[in-house]
């Protein structure tokens, strides 16, 4: 491939769109995780044996029960909503590195089209030459 002024910034912004999809891949895992510690957390609640008889030290310790397991349903909620503004931040910057990728790629392009047809020009300019040069060599002898 030719290369051009913008061949290293091209591959420069490929290099920042592959980090960048390798952070969104990450992301992507991360909020896989809170949104399963989230149905775990669920599911550990909804398995909390609700007392209908006992002592009311019983009753307390299940009122307990159930707030701690709410608080950390509460939690897995506030996580699974950072993991998700996060994802949404990381999928701007992918946008947005794609963006500057394709762009960087299409001015390399059009570049790499002016080089060849300068070429061709410079060819068909000395190709007319060496017809002058056997023209006027007929002409001569």
């Amino acid at each position: 491939m030719m290369q051009t002024k913008f061949t290293p910034l091209v591959k420069l912004k490929h290099s920042k769109l592959q980090e960048s999809e390798l952070t969104l891949q990450q992301q992507l895992q991360k909020l896989q995780q809170a949104k399963e510690a989230l149905l775990q957390s669920q599911k550990e609640f909804e398995t909390l044996p609700n007392p209908t008889n006992g002592s009311m030290h019983d009753f307390l310790v299940s009122r307990e029960l159930f707030e701690a397991q709410r608080r950390v349903i509460e939690h897995n909620q506030g996580w699974v909503a950072y993991e998700q503004q996060q994802l949404q931040a990381l999928q701007e910057a992918y946008k947005q590195a794609t963006i500057e990728y394709e762009k960087f790629k299409y001015l390399e392009l059009q570049e790499i089209q002016k080089i060849k047809k300068a070429k061709a020009r410079q060819e068909a300019k000395d190709l007319d030459e060496v017809a002058m040069l056997v023209f006027e060599r007929k002409r001569a002898g």
